[in-house]
């Protein structure tokens, strides 16, 4: 048997890391939420040396901040945040779609919509959680396609530190009803191999978040 065929474990630290993104995601961490590293820790099952790593990734993400006699608080979300985020994926999205146009294949379709229909599954069962894996699963096939990989690697830190601004749009049954549309025509394009009709896609569905999370951000 091949090693290949076998998937390095995740260290101690990539295990917590992946959990508190979840925890932050479903809202279990939410917005200003202090974080009690004992308390967290014991119930991770690690001890503090793991998750204070994990802690250190999510504060150079600006997911998490420091305070002094507070300890690490999960940050308040910004809508300044959001939109530079945003408008920073935008640039660089536009360039991998348009990269990964010369490099489609009928597998890479296939496997775009079978992730979209992950997305509506998980839409289904109110999973938003879920939503957000699938969701992003879509969209890194496409990016991955592009062959530019330093690019992609940029990519993945914008998403990583915008996962919670995403649970709060797939929240809304209404946005969930206007992502399923938007993957249909982002796929369509790719599918066409039409670089420019998948770039606009694209930016619509990023438009529709930022408008609707900036909403709910104001709304608070």
């Amino acid at each position: 048997m091949s090693a290949a065929t076998f998937e390095k474990p995740p260290t101690a630290q990539e295990a917590v890391l992946a959990e508190l993104r979840r925890m932050m995601v479903t809202g279990e961490l939410a917005p200003g939420t202090p974080i009690r590293q004992e308390a967290l820790a014991e119930r991770l099952g690690v001890s503090r040396v793991p998750l204070r790593e994990a802690l250190k990734v999510l504060e150079g993400e600006g997911q998490v901040g420091y305070a002094a006699h507070r300890g690490y608080v999960v940050a308040e979300l910004s809508v300044d945040d959001l939109v530079e985020v945003y408008r920073m994926r935008e640039l660089l999205e536009a360039e991998a779609i348009r990269a990964a146009a010369l490099h489609v294949t009928d597998g890479l379709v296939a496997a775009m919509r079978a992730a979209a229909a992950d997305v509506d599954a998980a839409g289904r069962a109110d999973d938003v959680a879920e939503i957000t894996t699938a969701n992003r699963r879509l969209h890194f096939l496409l990016f991955d396609a592009s062959g530019m990989p330093r690019l992609v690697r940029t990519l993945r830190q914008l998403w990583d530190a915008t996962d919670v601004y995403r649970s709060v749009y797939f929240a809304g049954e209404a946005n969930r009803e206007r992502v399923h549309h938007e993957h249909d025509a982002l796929i369509d394009a790719v599918a066409r191999r039409d670089a420019e009709a998948a770039v606009a896609v694209q930016a619509e569905h990023r438009d529709h978040s930022v408008a609707a999370v900036t909403a709910a951000i104001t709304a608070r």
